[in-house]
């Protein structure tokens, strides 16, 4: 009788979390910010000496969702920080990918997006309202990213994302600093927002 293959990963912090079965005691927050500092957006195809990771990424989709939904509860401000925490653990793939692998990658995200919320005390699965938030947010981070690091002209970008309306993105920029950086100021946001809720 064959061995099942190993279905965990063991993270920093110790704890071994099951990809296919994750629970919220599992989940640790410097392994979620360790992990996103690391992965690189767009395949690491962008401008600049440092690669442009999934932490600052969610940090940048943080301050659009304020700016779209300021009087949104402190909540849905850490889910908007937490919507790509599952690339912690699996990797950030372009869209293109996702769609070739099929839907067995996004049941996987689901149940990784499950464990972190509860870990959080964010409701398993979000409000469709509150997830359609979030998602503005995250096509327009896009955008940005697009043109500023990724080689985009604005016309191919407005294709294939949603341009910033003028007065939520102007003053926000991409930020490409060191792994350390970007994991630091991701925990300090995630353990800031605790802290208000």
């Amino acid at each position: 009788m064959a061995t099942p293959p190993r279905a965990w990963q063991r993270m920093l912090s110790g704890r071994r979390l099951d990809l296919l079965d994750p629970t919220p005691v599992d989940i640790e927050i410097e392994d979620i910010a360790h992990g996103l500092a690391f992965v690189a957006r767009w395949n690491g195809q962008t401008r600049g000496d440092y690669a442009y990771s999934v932490a600052e990424h969610s940090l940048l989709v943080l301050d659009l969702y304020a700016r779209l939904n300021p009087k949104a509860p402190v909540k849905w401000h850490l889910a908007a920080l937490l919507h790509d925490a599952p690339e912690y653990v699996i990797g950030d793939m372009i869209s293109p990918v996702k769609d070739a692998v099929g839907p067995g990658y996004g049941a996987l995200d689901e149940r990784l997006n499950a464990a972190i919320h509860l870990r959080f005390g964010l409701p398993a699965a979000l409000p469709v309202a509150v997830k359609r938030q979030i998602k503005k947010a995250d096509r327009i981070s896009a955008w940005m990213e697009a043109v500023a690091i990724a080689g985009f002209s604005e016309a191919e970008a407005d294709r294939f994302f949603l341009r910033p309306p003028e007065a939520v993105g102007a003053d926000l920029g991409i930020r490409l600093r060191p792994p350390v950086e970007g994991r630091a100021a991701y925990t300090a946001r995630l353990n800031a927002l605790l802290d208000e809720m």
